[in-house]
C-alpha cells in the first residue's frame, strides 16, 4: 500500500506541476492534498482546477488548510476594502478572484483524512494539528508538546503548514511534516512531498524534494497580475521563495501594528524588511530593487 501526501502549495503551478508528475511516476494507491492549495501565490485558481480535476479523475482527496480559510474571509462583508487593513490582504481578494466560483466547493472540503492498514495501524493527514489548522509542528517543537498536537494518537501522523519538513517518532507514532510544496522555508526551495508505504506490518516514510521550474514561477508572478494586484506583501512573498525563508513573519512581528496606526505606510514597511543584510541579495526585478 503506498500513500503519497503534499501539502501548502500557495498557488505556485509549476511546482505543483512538477510533483504531481513525480506522484504519478510513483503511482501510489492514495494521494491526499493536505491544504493550503490557493493564496500567497500568483496561481491559486489553476492549481486548484487541476487538483479538483484529479479529484474527479483519480479520487485524490483534498483537504482545507488556513489559507482556504482565509480566502473564504475575504468575503465576508465586515472585511475592510481600503485602507492599510485592506492593504494586509490585497494578496487574497487576488486568490479570490481567481477561485470565487467555486467557493462553495471549498467550504466543503474536510480538515482530517484517515485509512486504516490491514492490521488497524492507523494514517492520518490534518493540515496542522488536531487542535487547529493553525497549530504547526516544527522542528523544534518538543514530544509533549506534539502529544498534546496528534491527539488521540495514531500510528502515523502526517502534517504541513510549516513549510518546514521534519520525521520523528514519539512514543508509538510516527510524525512526518512534510513540507511544502510550494513555498519552503527550510533554505531548501525546492517543492516537498511525502510518500508513505504500508508493508509487512508497517509504515515506513520519506519527504521526497523535486527541482521545478523557478524561472516560470517568477513569470507567473508577473503575468498573472500579482505583483502589481496582490500589494506590497506580494513583493515579499516573491523574496520568500528565492530565500526558501520566511518573511512575513518577521514583517508582522516588527511593522504590522505601526502600519495599522498610520506611522508608516505597507509599502514603506515592506521595503524595510526587503532592506534587511540578510534579504538584499534576494531583492531585484521582477520584484522592487532596493
Amino acid at each position: 500500500m503506498k500513500v503519497a501526501a503534499l501539502s501548502d502549495i500557495h498557488g505556485n503551478l509549476p511546482a505543483l506541476q512538477a510533483v504531481m508528475a513525480h506522484i504519478d511516476y510513483w503511482s501510489p494507491d492514495v494521494v491526499v492534498v493536505g491544504g493550503d492549495i490557493i493564496n500567497r501565490g500568483p496561481m491559486s485558481g489553476k492549481c486548484l482546477d487541476l487538483l479538483i480535476d484529479r479529484r474527479q479523475r483519480d479520487g485524490w482527496h483534498l483537504l482545507r488548510g488556513n489559507h482556504e480559510e482565509f480566502v473564504l474571509d475575504c468575503e465576508n462583508p465586515h472585511q475592510p476594502r481600503t485602507g492599510p487593513a485592506y492593504e494586509m490582504r490585497q494578496f487574497a481578494h487576488f486568490a479570490l478572484r481567481q477561485v470565487d466560483d467555486k467557493v462553495d466547493m471549498i467550504k466543503a472540503l474536510p480538515d482530517i483524512y484517515e485509512y486504516l492498514a490491514p492490521d488497524s495501524q492507523l494514517l492520518r493527514v490534518v493540515h496542522a494539528s488536531m487542535r487547529s489548522n493553525r497549530d504547526g509542528i516544527y522542528p523544534m517543537t518538543g514530544d509533549n508538546e506534539i502529544r498534546r498536537q496528534i491527539a488521540p494518537a495514531p500510528a502515523v501522523f502526517v502534517t504541513g503548514h510549516t513549510h518546514r519538513p521534519l520525521m520523528r517518532q514519539v512514543d508509538d507514532t510516527l510524525v512526518v511534516n512534510i513540507g511544502s510544496v510550494g513555498s519552503s522555508f527550510d533554505d531548501d526551495r525546492r517543492a516537498g512531498y511525502g510518500q508513505f508505504v504500508w508493508q509487512n506490518g508497517q509504515w515506513a516514510a520519506e519527504i521526497v524534494r523535486i527541482d521545478y521550474d523557478f524561472c516560470q514561477l517568477e513569470e507567473d508572478y508577473v503575468r498573472s497580475g500579482f505583483l502589481v494586484e496582490g500589494g506590497p506583501l506580494a513583493q515579499l512573498m516573491l523574496v520568500e521563495l528565492r530565500k526558501a525563508r520566511g518573511l512575513i513573519h518577521r514583517w508582522a512581528s516588527q511593522y504590522e501594528a505601526p502600519v495599522l496606526e498610520g506611522f508608516l505606510s505597507l509599502e514603506e514597511s515592506v521595503r524595510l524588511v526587503l532592506g534587511e543584510e540578510d534579504v538584499r541579495p534576494f531583492t531585484g526585478p521582477p520584484g522592487w530593487t532596493i
